[in-house]
């Protein structure tokens, strides 16, 4: 295996959470619920274990129209997105190669 691939991120629902932060600075919590296509309780629990992880950070904030929670990439977690991106691009082009 690959030693970049990354078992953690792997899990289709926090790649996908990931992939969305990685383009982004601060990204709004329903944004991101509504393009992953999840419930709200499901993105909570993976936010909750890529936070845990040191992969993403969560900001929430108070305003008149009620709480808001932003997400976003820490160093480490778009480091590590990036190591994982590559070893997926490097798994895909060993498949692509002619067999010998």
């Amino acid at each position: 295996m690959d030693p970049d691939f990354d078992e953690f991120l792997h899990v289709p629902a926090r790649l996908s959470v990931v992939a969305l932060l990685a383009p982004a600075d601060w990204v709004e919590f329903g944004f991101v619920r509504d393009a992953v296509g999840t419930s709200d309780s499901a993105l909570s629990k993976q936010v909750a274990a890529l936070a845990d992880a040191g992969y993403v950070e969560v900001r929430k904030t108070r305003m008149r129209t009620g709480r808001h929670t932003h997400l976003r990439l820490t160093p480490y977690g778009r480091q590590a997105f990036q190591r994982h991106a590559s070893a997926l691009e490097r798994i895909v082009a060993a498949a692509r190669r002619p067999q010998e």
